[in-house]
């Protein structure tokens, strides 16, 4: 247990761990904006696909 503790204190010390944090936080920002843009073309498919539709009758 106390080799987990000083493990996890040389971690928290070192640089690996905020430049890990940051890389995590970038590609949770990435995800978020490419599921916001799948949502949003997704959409315009839709309409554009019903517009279609409505117009072949």
């Amino acid at each position: 247990m106390n080799s987990l503790a000083l493990k996890l204190r040389r971690f928290l010390v070192s640089e690996d761990g905020p430049t890990a944090v940051e890389y995590a936080v970038m590609l949770a920002l990435i995800i978020i904006v490419c599921l916001a843009a799948i949502g949003t073309i997704g959409t315009n498919a839709n309409t554009t696909f019903t517009n279609v539709a409505a117009k072949l009758g």
